[in-house]
């Protein structure tokens, strides 16, 4: 069904390695459902290669429509796969795919990252993107949570980024520290969410087009060849 309505990634993970984690960051409500189903969408790759063009309105107005619609598309979906799960009677609860939570943190309720580095689906790279081996960090990610009896798909991929650092030295506001992801440590080792968050929302530049992506644009899994 997740082929059929689109997407372009679908793995299911174990959460049991990451309850302490997932209570942390989204409450005890969360971290009780023992898996995921992770759901990917990839972006278009001529609105993606367009964003060093980012302060062209018509780059900017097309790939906030893409980035909405795509979550649109996601969440769409994560609530019909909740539907079919819970009338088997299990419980489903699907992840908005783009929602704050905590403002302090700047983080959602529950990770997308998480669970399509948990199904198999890619690796954590310096950006703290999800980078997948066929479309790099250029995917949109949502989630449902469910206790089903689901066949796990995968483990996490071994870090692929090694030297590479066209992400750290491309992002305008240098919020990544350039270190590799570690599981022991916290996403602050590698990224300063709050500095993002400055340059979009605060800056004095600020517009209804402000938008950035660079990190996306730059990795090299993501582009063509």
């Amino acid at each position: 069904m997740a082929e059929h309505e689109g997407a372009d990634f679908f793995g299911v993970a174990d959460l049991s390695c990451a309850e302490e984690v997932i209570a942390d960051q989204g409450s005890l409500f969360i971290a009780e459902y023992p898996k995921a189903i992770s759901i990917g969408i990839r972006l278009p790759d001529a609105i993606v290669d367009a964003l060093p063009n980012r302060k062209n309105p018509a780059v900017a107005v097309n790939y906030k429509h893409i980035y909405d619609i795509t979550n649109l598309r996601l969440d769409l979906l994560t609530s019909k796969l909740a539907s079919i799960i819970q009338q088997e009677r299990y419980k489903a609860l699907p992840i908005p795919a783009s929602e704050r939570y905590d403002d302090e943190r700047i983080c959602a309720v529950f990770s997308h990252k998480l669970a399509a580095n948990l199904a198999g689906l890619g690796w954590i790279g310096k950006s703290c993107l999800l980078v997948t081996p066929e479309a790099g960090p250029r995917v949109r990610w949502s989630t449902v949570l469910t206790d089903a009896p689901l066949k796990i798909t995968g483990k996490p991929l071994e870090v692929q980024c090694e030297n590479c650092n066209e992400c750290v030295e491309i992002c305008p506001v240098n919020a990544f520290t350039g270190e590799s992801f570690k599981e022991n440590e916290p996403r602050e080792a590698r990224y300063n969410a709050r500095k993002c968050e400055e340059y979009l929302y605060n800056s004095k530049d600020h517009s209804d087009w402000n938008i950035c992506g660079l990190c996306i644009y730059a990795c090299p899994h993501g582009k063509k060849e």
